[in-house]
């Protein structure tokens, strides 16, 4: 096995090193302390600091000259803490709903108009679907991203539909409008060819979509009776239970 070491690069490496510094309490350190800190020239951590900085990642003090951690860095710091609390509280409803219906549940957020499958609990079944943690595909192409888009704003017409690969703004809009209704988007192919998707929302206290609960499996087991009798009611209930421990009431 290769030592991952041989694939590290130095700059990025560096960056995190920076970043490390500025996060710890009360730092605020110029470019030469940095340079010291970091063993690194002058030039490279000047660099490196307005790389970041334009990236939001860090600010500088112009009367002090010194640098600290900027907007970004503590936003991005949220999206992980946000990510990390989803997949904690939605685990043991995954789960359940894995032995339930014997088939794959995932949670999915959506990120850059790009739906991102973040944690997994896989069914007991010999035939299943593809593995999808860790992937990412445009919103449009599936039913986790219909689902959260339905109840979220957005503008699917005119220069940013086809900036977004949206091929018919027109029917997906009147898609949407199905999908909000029934509170649930399912898909055949969406994700791959025999693959079946059904997803539902998840809110928080504030009526807000965290992301969705996303099942996938073979079409061929996805038979319409069972669908609407048996995965539909049971990712719906899910869906309401997750979105209660968020703080979620219709009331």
């Amino acid at each position: 096995m290769r030592d991952k070491s041989q694939y590290s690069v130095q700059a990025v490496a560096k960056a995190i090193d920076l970043l490390e510094v500025l996060a710890q309490e009360g730092a605020r350190p110029t470019v030469q302390m940095l340079s010291e800190m970091l063993d690194l020239s002058r030039n490279k951590t000047f660099r490196l600091l307005a790389t970041l900085e334009d990236k939001g990642l860090i600010e500088r003090s112009e009367d002090k000259g010194t640098y600290h951690l900027g907007l970004q860095a503590f936003e991005m710091a949220q999206h992980i803490l946000k990510s990390a609390s989803l997949i904690r509280l939605a685990h043991p409803i995954m789960e359940e709903l894995a032995r339930k219906l014997d088939e794959a549940v995932y949670i999915t957020v959506l990120s850059n108009d790009e739906v991102l499958f973040l944690d997994m609990v896989d069914s007991l079944q010999q035939v299943k679907a593809v593995d999808m943690v860790g992937k990412r595909f445009p919103f449009f192409t599936n039913a986790a991203g219909k689902v959260i888009k339905s109840v979220s704003s957005i503008d699917l017409f005119g220069r940013g539909s086809r900036k977004r690969g949206i091929p018919n703004p027109l029917e997906l809009e009147k898609e949407l409008d199905e999908i909000r209704q029934k509170g649930v988007a399912v898909d055949f192919g969406g994700l791959g060819e025999g693959i079946c998707a059904v997803a539902v929302v998840i809110r928080d206290y504030a009526g807000k979509v965290v992301g969705a609960l996303t099942l996938l499996a073979p079409s061929f087991r996805m038979l319409h009776e069972r669908l609407d009798e048996v995965i539909i009611p049971s990712m719906l209930e899910g869906g309401e239970q997750l979105s209660t421990k968020f703080g979620y009431s219709r009331v």
